[in-house]
């Protein structure tokens, strides 16, 4: 008996050796080769029929490429609409990844019936579940009547022959690592499966001009499970974030051919399926306490959109050695950097004081302009003072102390003012050429402890 031949690949980047290693000699990951069994070397009448597509392209100088406009299809879901750029591009391969549970199924099988009412073809393609299971949770959801179509397959041989039978408009692939190509001999969900099967679909999509939907898994860091590449071939990867424990999911987009990487989607997950959140920011606000000190308003942007947030800190004495920093939803370095400020510059003493930051709803901070409010926060728990239910921070901050211009300034006053909060702390710099409703009192600040003094924080005899 032949002894069979093996390679290892690595899960991260897709290079290939005939040995173990513990270090992938391209990406430098650790420990990410996996044993697989290598393909038979192909006949030469199987090259010749295994001829790359695209092989007899012409060159064409850039101008004298045809302009062609970019056809964008509305999903019937506005939040999704906005992550994707203003709709469902002609054509595209679109990656949908997020931890089990966390509603991409529904989402997409809530996509697929809004298109097909609205008279697009529509074909669900599921590696997972049965054709009934996709049938009740399109009861449960009541898109049982729209009319798209339904294919329980993983071969994906048989999915294009279905997919040129049918030619739809827009197919969802649920999951990728599910699918397999037959004359392979590796299994499904392995690194050549995964590219291989993303690069048929990536061809499929692009010569047919089918919109594309591919479901991925996510591993335990959180990282789209398969090779890298899978994420450099799609034209849009969506994260869907949000604990299941709670009602509220984000969509992000980290990369978009065709958009803005910084949109947001909010939606609101209940028995009926994923609900938009159109106002986003009084969602976020509905549970806030308005008399609990080391709370306080900041307005973030999120593309083109504001959302009020709640940053909410806690400091308390501290039992350990080396006090605590704990952070969620803001960056634990940026944390410590603001602590160190307000210890020097303004003299808070929280060298023995744990210091617990959170922002509420799920909700991750990540742009300069809330750095004003983290110190607020603190200041504010370690004060034990409530700052008042009508005021609102935002601010960069400086290793000098210093208080620095943000960016959007007059759209993020306008989200304050419509919600009430009437006194808004900001830059100084900020109150240039702004224009701002009447009854909102706009105070500009040069420094950390400026701020702090109209908040009631800081007295120099304090």
């Amino acid at each position: 008996m032949a002894k069979v031949k093996t390679t290892y690949v690595c899960s991260e980047c897709g290079y290939e050796t005939p040995r173990w290693l513990g270090k992938c000699p391209d990406c430098g990951s650790w420990n990410t080769l996996i044993e697989q069994e290598a393909a038979p070397a192909l006949r030469n009448e199987e090259k010749k029929l295994k001829r790359a597509p695209g092989a007899d392209a012409e060159v064409l100088r850039v101008d004298a490429i045809p302009d062609q406009a970019m056809e964008r299809r509305s999903s019937g879901i506005a939040e999704l609409d906005r992550v994707l750029g203003g709709g469902v591009v002609d054509g595209s391969l679109v990656l949908v990844g997020g931890d089990p549970g966390v509603g991409k199924s529904t989402l997409l099988t809530q996509l697929c019936a809004n298109m097909a009412r609205s008279g697009t073809s529509v074909l669900y393609v599921s590696g997972e579940e049965s054709a009934r299971q996709v049938k009740m949770r399109a009861r449960r959801l009541g898109a049982d009547d729209s009319g798209f179509y339904v294919l329980s397959e993983n071969d994906m041989n048989t999915v294009e022959k279905r997919m040129q039978e049918l030619s739809p408009a827009v197919m969802v692939v649920d999951s990728i690592q599910t699918m397999y190509r037959p004359d392979m001999a590796s299994a499904p969900g392995s690194v050549s499966q995964v590219r291989e099967c993303a690069s048929q679909l990536m061809r499929l999509a692009k010569l047919s001009g089918c919109s594309v939907f591919l479901v991925g898994h996510v591993t335990k860091e959180g990282a789209i499970a398969g090779p890298r590449i899978l994420e450099h071939m799609v034209d849009a990867v969506l994260y869907f974030e949000g604990d299941r424990q709670h009602q509220y999911r984000l969509l992000r987009a980290v990369k978009n051919r065709f958009g803005s990487v910084n949109e947001l989607g909010m939606f609101e997950m209940s028995e009926r399926g994923m609900i938009e959140v159109e106002n986003a920011s009084e969602a976020l606000l509905s549970e806030r306490a308005h008399d609990a000190s080391g709370a306080v308003v900041m307005c973030a942007m999120e593309g083109s959109r504001p959302l009020l947030t709640d940053v909410q800190a806690l400091v308390s004495t501290t039992v350990f050695g080396n006090p605590r920093r704990m952070a969620s939803g803001v960056d634990q370095g940026r944390l410590a950097l603001l602590l160190a400020v307000l210890e020097k510059r303004v003299g808070l003493r929280l060298y023995d004081q744990d210091v617990y930051i959170n922002i509420a709803g799920g909700m991750s901070l990540t742009e300069p302009a809330a750095d004003l409010a983290l110190c607020a926060a603190v200041a504010s728990s370690n004060k034990n003072r409530a700052i008042g239910g009508d005021w609102a921070v935002m601010g960069e901050v400086g290793l000098a102390g210093e208080v620095r211009a943000i960016s959007q300034a007059e759209r993020r006053i306008s989200e304050c003012a419509r919600l009430g909060f009437n006194n808004v702390i900001v830059p100084k710099f900020n109150l240039r050429n702004l224009r701002v409703p009447e009854h909102v009192r706009l105070i500009g600040v040069e420094t950390v402890s400026q701020a702090l003094g109209e908040l009631g924080l800081f007295r120099r005899d304090s």
